[in-house]
């Protein structure tokens, strides 16, 4: 699943940290979503979603063939 998190935030000139510190998780936990290596839970997807003010489906780009 890829994810808008690295340009949402370089365009909000957040650093990985403050994001991380904002909901709650490792500065990893952001490098791995960024980097497509960690899909987050309902519950970090919400709370991305919140902080930038979007829907979940505006962050994370599904591709069908990623759940085949």
């Amino acid at each position: 699943m890829r994810s808008r998190i690295a340009e949402l935030r370089k365009a909000g000139r957040i650093t990985q940290e403050e994001l991380a510190d904002a909901v709650g998780v490792t500065r990893q936990t952001i490098i791995s979503l960024e980097n497509g290596r960690y899909n987050a839970s309902l519950l970090l997807a919400h709370k991305l979603a919140r902080y930038f003010g979007m829907c979940i489906e505006d962050i994370f780009l599904f591709d069908e063939e990623d759940a085949l």
